[in-house]
């Protein structure tokens, strides 16, 4: 028995046995050095390759937004803040593939199914796409909680402006992305801005985050203190938009300054916008008028013709003009008064605004001394205070000027200002004949880091604002500007609008311009309204009301003393 098992064992020693022991080994070896060049491939030679499949599918980096700045009055009071929002965003391929969840996706954003069908088709191969910005997270809390594949929230910023339209056309705005597009978020992007920041985030493969690193940190933007008072600022704003209304005036622009600072305290528009629901917001609307729109200033230039009157020498304060018999005839025209004044004293042509008064103290001039001091007013030249659009206006230059160019000038027709350009341009009336340098920005203790530039003498400005005094009193033409307890130095307009190469018959742009109080002028405002088209139209009876509405609550506003109890009341001369 045992000789046959014994005979039945195999010989592995034998030729058959060592052969086939070499081809298991030479494949086993093959097989290594299959796996080895493998692995040479894949971990050499594949891999960049292989990283950033890894990457593409479990790596992302992540912007993390900065805060943008914050926009203040001179108080502190925050104009423009930006508030957390979180918006939607997908994987385009992933949600397709998830179509079971759209029905709940698309109740919580609001949006139909065949518009998230449309927006998948059309970014079909695309890793991103918005579905829905700028969520308030507690809107967006559910659509985090439905857990559906491919959609993700991402913390982003909204701008949010307390002071709404009163404010708009000053603070400005930003967009979606938040970058400053117009007023001062555009003219302060480099300040408000910050700078956003870079994070990895690692998926796993069900697209869960594990993990997290931060790449780049987040800058902040600076927060910026402006001029305004925004207390002042809705008080404008809503006095003007209610003139507006009350006379049908197409728009209309304020403006109240600091005179000493050249600090503007309030520049409003109508029509204005929400900056918080742009929902039909048009050109129209976000037009800056007070920097932009330019208008003749019609008699609110007199005060500055006085000026260059008693600068040059050609007439001094005690002289008299004869009027009579109310209309002047130069170059072929015939200019009018609204009736014959007779003879007045310099006072008495600005408080009855006589074109005839103020067109014969002019032809005393030298011939340029009217465009030269215009010029050193700043008119024809932006007011420069950092505001997008500001425009320069139109002030004739060279000689030459026809006799009725020259008569039309000294009662403000042949030149046009803004709003703006005309209120820095009184801050010389109001600081004895130094013109303050405007700003928007908040200057500390009230220094403007301009010198001021004198236009004319002290003796000059306390003269003229004398005779503005005259005007504001109970017989002046800005008799509704005047301020209980207080001495106030306006001058109003009514100018012809020109449109389409003519004056327009009834067609008019209001103006009121007046410091206070005059014994010590605090503040200059301009109020102007753009053709109004009620039964009343006049400077005097549609824009020195809303000057007297604002500067009445601004001097109390401000804790300014009053200066005029117990004067005696002022009347015509």
């Amino acid at each position: 028995m045992s000789r046959r098992r014994n005979a039945r064992k195999k010989d592995f020693r034998t030729p058959r046995y060592a052969r086939r022991g070499r081809v298991v080994a030479a494949v086993m070896l093959l097989a290594f050095g299959a796996l080895a060049a493998r692995a040479v491939y894949l971990q050499v030679l594949n891999a960049g390759e292989l990283q950033a499949y890894g990457k593409k599918h479990h790596q992302r980096e992540v912007t993390v937004p900065a805060a943008r700045g914050v926009l203040s009055d001179r108080n502190g009071t925050a104009l423009a803040v930006s508030t957390p929002v979180d918006s939607v965003s997908a994987v385009p391929g992933e949600l397709a593939q998830a179509p079971q969840s759209w029905p709940a996706l698309c109740k919580q954003l609001g949006i139909s199914r065949q518009t998230l069908r449309r927006e998948l088709e059309a970014h079909r191969g695309r890793g991103f796409m918005y579905l829905k910005r700028h969520l308030p997270p507690a809107a967006a809390a559910p659509v985090r909680a439905l857990g559906v594949r491919g959609v993700h929230l991402r913390r982003e910023y909204r701008r949010y402006y307390p002071a709404g339209a009163a404010a708009a056309h000053v603070v400005g705005l930003t967009d979606v992305d938040m970058r400053g597009i117009d007023g001062m978020e555009l003219a302060l992007e480099e300040t408000l801005r910050g700078e956003d920041g870079k994070k990895v985030v690692l998926l796993d493969s069900r697209r869960n985050r594990v993990d997290e690193w931060v790449r780049k940190g987040v800058r902040g933007g600076g927060d910026v203190r402006l001029s305004l008072d925004s207390r002042l600022q809705r008080i404008a704003h809503r006095e003007l938009a209610k003139a507006a209304r009350r006379h049908r005036a197409a728009g209309g622009s304020a403006v109240v300054v600091d005179a000493q600072s050249g600090e503007v305290l309030a520049l409003t528009n109508v029509p204005s916008f929400n900056p918080n629901n742009r929902k039909g917001v048009t050109h129209r609307h976000l037009r800056n008028r007070a920097v932009i729109d330019v208008f003749e200033p019609g008699s609110a230039i007199k005060p500055f013709t006085i000026a260059a009157a008693l600068e040059s020498g050609a007439a001094s304060p005690g002289d008299r003009v004869q009027t009579s018999p109310g209309w002047l005839r130069i170059g072929g025209k015939t200019l009018r008064d609204p009736r014959d004044f007779g003879e007045l004293t310099l006072g008495g042509v600005v408080a009855e605004s006589s074109n005839v008064g103020i067109v014969k103290i002019a032809q005393k001039l030298p011939p340029r001394a009217l465009q030269d001091l215009f010029a050193a007013l700043g008119f024809g030249a932006p007011p420069a205070i950092g505001l997008p659009g500001e425009s320069a206006g139109v002030l004739p230059r060279g000689g030459g000027l026809r006799p009725i160019e020259r008569a039309s000038l000294s009662y403000g027709y042949g030149l046009s200002v803004t709003a703006l350009q005309l209120a820095r341009a009184y801050t010389a009336i109001a600081n004895d004949g130094i013109m303050a340098p405007l700003t928007v920005m908040h200057r500390p203790g009230g220094a403007s880091g301009r010198p001021g530039q004198r236009v004319f003498t002290a003796a000059t400005a306390r003269a003229v604002r004398a005779m503005m005094e005259q005007a504001a009193a109970a017989a002046g033409t800005a008799a509704q500007a005047r301020i209980a307890h207080y001495r106030v130095a306006a001058k109003t307009g009514t100018v012809k609008k020109f449109m389409d190469g003519a004056y327009a018959a009834g067609r008019y742009t209001a103006v009121t311009a007046g410091l206070a109080p005059a014994s010590r002028p605090r503040l200059v405002m301009v109020a102007v309204l753009d053709d109004p088209r009620g039964e009343k139209y006049y400077g005097g009876e549609v824009a020195a009301p809303v000057f007297q509405k604002v500067m009445t609550r601004a001097l109390r506003m401000l804790n300014i003393p009053p200066d005029g109890i117990g004067a005696p009341a002022r009347g015509r001369t």
